[in-house]
C-alpha cells in the first residue's frame, strides 16, 4: 500500500492509516483517531486543552497525555469554577505532585486561566463561542507534512494569542494556540491518505458552531 509522506499503517489488524505521529506510541492511537482534530464545544474540554497545552510547552506532547489522569484529578477535571478558587495553597501541594509537571509558572497560569475565563464566559456565552469566533477559513483541501511543518502558527493563532493575553492568560503564545486549534477541531491537520481525515472533515462539516 502506497501512503504519501507524513502517513504510516499500524501493526493492528487491519491496519490503520495514521498520521506520522500516530502510531509511535500506544496512546497516541485511540488520541489520533478519535479526539485529534474533531469539533468540540464543551467548555470543559476546551479549558483543559488550552491549559494542557500550556503545560506542553518545551515538552513533548506524549508526556502530556500520559499524565492527562493525573492533571485532571489535580485541577478538579477542569472544572473552570472551581479550578479559580485555588490559591498559593494549591500551588504548594501541586508542586509536590509527581504525577503532573511541577513547574510553578504553568501550575500559577493554570489558576489565572480559570479567573480570567469567567469574564470571558460572561461576555460571549461560552468559551465554545469565544473559541470558534477564531475558526480560519476552511482549508480547500487535505494538509501535506511540508505544510503543516513550515506553519507552527496562523495569522488565526496569533490573533487568538494576542486577544487572550489582552484578558490575562498566560502561556498562551502563538504556536500554542495554533496546537489548541488543531487538536479541538478549529481546523483539519490530518495529513492526507490518513484515516481520520475524511472522518474529522464530515464532523467538522456537521459541528453546529457554538454563538453562546
Amino acid at each position: 500500500m502506497s501512503l504519501p509522506e507524513g502517513v504510516s499503517l499500524s501493526s493492528e489488524s487491519p491496519p490503520v492509516a495514521r498520521c506520522f505521529w500516530g502510531n509511535s506510541d500506544p496512546l497516541y492511537g485511540p488520541y489520533h483517531d478519535d479526539e485529534w482534530g474533531f469539533p468540540v464545544d464543551d467548555d470543559v474540554r476546551l479549558f483543559e486543552k488550552i491549559c494542557l497545552e500550556g503545560f506542553q510547552s518545551g515538552l513533548s506532547w506524549i508526556t502530556i497525555l500520559k499524565k492527562r489522569p493525573n492533571f485532571r484529578a489535580a485541577f478538579h477535571g477542569f472544572d473552570i469554577d472551581k479550578v479559580a478558587t485555588m490559591g498559593p495553597e494549591d500551588v504548594e501541594r501541586l508542586l509536590q505532585d509527581a504525577g503532573i509537571v511541577r513547574h510553578r509558572g504553568k501550575i500559577e497560569a493554570t489558576l489565572n486561566n480559570a479567573r480570567a475565563a469567567l469574564p470571558l464566559r460572561d461576555e460571549f456565552g461560552s468559551l465554545a463561542a469565544y473559541f470558534w469566533g477564531f475558526e480560519p477559513p476552511r482549508r480547500p483541501g487535505p494538509i501535506d507534512l511540508k505544510t503543516l511543518y513550515a506553519n507552527p502558527k496562523t495569522k488565526e493563532s496569533i490573533a487568538l494569542s494576542k486577544d487572550l493575553k489582552r484578558r490575562g492568560w498566560r502561556f498562551v503564545g502563538p504556536t500554542t494556540a495554533y496546537a489548541f486549534m488543531q487538536a479541538m477541531g478549529l481546523v483539519n491537520d490530518h495529513l492526507e491518505g490518513c484515516d481520520a481525515y475524511p472522518r474529522a472533515k464530515a464532523a467538522a462539516e456537521a459541528f453546529v458552531r457554538p454563538t453562546r
